[in-house]
């Protein structure tokens, strides 16, 4: 397995590793999704896998066997090949964005929103998508108030979904309507406190009361090392046949965000994973059988031909 740096800076272990909290994966009450990743990793290893620290700078699924260079150096051949780069959270680089991430800012409400430091406080959702709409949906079972920024004059969401945000009691929406600065308590590791926005036709700015900021302005799969050789998406992401996770090319799979831009989640991922490696396995038997079956006529074929035995040679009569 080949781990790096993305071409999008994700580091190895993917997002999880810059989660603080994981609260809703399969064995764990709570732990630190670093943590959870370094188990992942040593059990990886102790199951046979060995793990390469350099970053796979280009491939070509073309050939056969597949090539893939390290580094745009060296090339080497692996058969069959799971793709599993992830994608990234789009952030929005607000000032203070850096110093309260993981601190009560975050892009995901279905990962983070249960944490205690968000229960019972008042929460901000960016975005005016279907995402947007189901991240701030899924806050309001725990916060006080959700507000949701949309930075146009109206929603991009579904009729079925804006009606769902509009009508509820626990939903502000303030159209075009931007983030400004996330502000908190200044000690080490301090809290998100407050957000200041601007309403883009005025121009005016206000604060508000905000524990925690949820971006829903997208991902960005790591899908750029596979343009015009894998089949993709509108949004760049892989297509993969449901429940096999195969790709448009025989003998690559994909697992994990980078084919999933409806959950997103670490058990999903994991799920999407196992289903990855399950046909892998089956690939490459089926292709062993293929070998010995073709071996095998060829062998049945000569012993038709002499019966087992070497004939004995006689000249033709007739000549």
């Amino acid at each position: 397995m080949y781990e790096g740096f993305l071409a999008l800076g994700i580091a190895a272990g993917g997002q999880l590793t810059t989660t603080d909290e994981v609260e809703n994966f399969p064995g764990f009450k709570m732990i630190q999704g670093g943590k959870l990743m370094d188990q992942m990793r040593e059990q990886s290893e102790a199951c046979g896998t060995e793990i390469i620290s350099q970053t796979v700078a280009k491939v070509d699924l073309k050939a056969k066997p597949f090539k893939y260079w390290k580094s745009k150096r060296r090339s080497t051949r692996p058969i069959p090949l799971i793709i599993a780069t992830g994608a990234k959270a789009r952030r929005l680089d607000l000032p203070g964005e850096s110093k309260f991430w993981g601190n009560g800012v975050s892009a995901c409400a279905v990962c983070d929103g249960s944490l205690p430091m968000f229960r019972d406080q008042p929460l901000v959702v960016i975005g005016g998508g279907d995402s947007a709409v189901e991240e701030a949906l899924y806050l309001t079972k725990k916060a006080k108030k959700v507000t949701v920024l949309v930075r146009r004059d109206k929603l991009r969401a579904s009729r079925t979904n804006a009606r769902r945000l509009t009508t509820h009691p626990k939903i502000d929406i303030k159209y075009n309507t931007s983030g400004v600065e996330i502000q908190g308590e200044e000690k080490k590791n301090g809290l998100m406190t407050q957000l200041v926005i601007k309403n883009n036709v005025t121009k005016e700015e206000q604060t508000i009361e905000a524990k925690g900021l949820f971006y829903a302005v997208g991902h960005d799969p790591a899908t750029a090392l596979f343009k015009d050789q894998l089949d993709m998406d509108e949004d760049g992401y892989l297509i993969t046949e449901p429940g096999r996770c195969t790709t448009s090319v025989e003998g690559v799979f994909a697992a994990g965000d980078v084919q999933d831009k409806r959950y997103r989640q670490a058990i999903t991922s994991a799920g999407s994973g196992c289903i990855a490696a399950l046909e892998a396995e089956k690939w490459l038997a089926e292709q062993d059988d293929s070998v010995d079956n073709e071996l095998e006529t060829e062998n049945q074929a000569e012993k038709s031909q002499t019966n087992g035995v070497v004939p004995e040679y006689r000249s033709n009569p007739l000549l």
